[in-house]
């Protein structure tokens, strides 16, 4: 079998010759729209930080920019090399259609965590109660938002659930209002209470004076005049008001005379 090598040669120099320009520039292409879209990323990245944008939300969108760029540049260079375009948008939307099926449940928590970086509900040391629990925010990630409560115990919530949840951002205003009942004795001098618990909030400079205190006499009980104290304080002193306030409220009724009653019953007895 005779091989004509000098027609063989011929044929491969008129190919190189009709696709070799476009395959340059095809390779042309290709690099430069890598780099462009390097610089793109480095640019968005440079825009993101002056403008104090959430670092996980900053990593989370330029990844998903970086790709999505890369994709359109992969099928636009296919297409000058003469394959089907549509072919290839259809195998990259099968791909994306399968992966989106097995990761429901993951992409419901990175779509929850996008939600929660973006409109800020809360942020990291904001101390929030959400899906039945209360802690201070230690991270919010892209796929999930971690506590730690007052026990020192971590819990780690999927972001899925917590954006479409109540959420309750005690630490949002930077202040709260402190609610507490104290019961006296229907025998007790009522004035004499409410004045030792106005000198209370008086004297302690974590309570504001404007909101004013509210020292009003709530509820006539059962067994107890309930008197309501309400004041305002600062967040984070919010759990020390309230417990130093139980010890000196009682230091100082009992110093008073006013008593803490309990639950009792009057028994009647009738000679039949």
């Amino acid at each position: 079998m005779n091989v004509d090598i000098a027609s063989i040669v011929d044929q491969i120099v008129i190919l190189a010759w009709k696709v070799g320009p476009n395959i340059l520039w095809s390779l042309i292409v290709l690099v430069a729209g890598w780099k462009a879209i390097g610089f793109l990323i480095r640019a968005l990245e440079r825009l993101f930080e002056k403008t104090d944008f959430d670092e996980a939300l900053e990593s989370f969108l330029l990844s998903i920019a970086s790709i999505g760029l890369k994709i359109i540049l992969i099928v636009g260079v296919a297409g000058m090399l003469g394959f089907e375009t549509s072919t290839l948008v259809a195998m990259f939307g099968a791909m994306a259609f399968a992966v989106g099926m097995a990761l429901q449940g993951s992409l419901g928590n990175l779509a929850g965590g996008v939600l929660l970086l973006i409109f800020k509900p809360f942020k990291a040391g904001d101390f929030i109660e959400v899906q039945g629990y209360k802690g201070r925010v230690v991270a919010l990630q892209i796929f999930q938002t971690i506590l730690r409560t007052a026990d020192n115990k971590q819990i780690f919530i999927p972001n899925g659930d917590l954006s479409n949840g109540a959420i309750i951002n005690y630490s949002a205003t930077g202040k709260r209002r402190l609610d507490m009942v104290f019961g006296i004795g229907y025998g007790d001098d009522l004035k004499k209470a409410k004045d030792i618990l106005n000198n209370l909030a008086q004297s302690d400079e974590r309570i504001f004076k404007d909101p004013a205190p509210i020292i009003k006499l709530g509820n006539l009980g059962d067994s107890a005049i309930e008197i309501y104290f309400r004041v305002w304080v600062k967040s984070e002193d919010y759990w020390d008001v309230k417990f130093d306030m139980n010890e000196k409220v009682k230091e100082e009724f009992d110093k008073a005379g006013v008593n803490f009653p309990y639950p009792q019953m009057d028994v009647h007895l009738s000679k039949s």
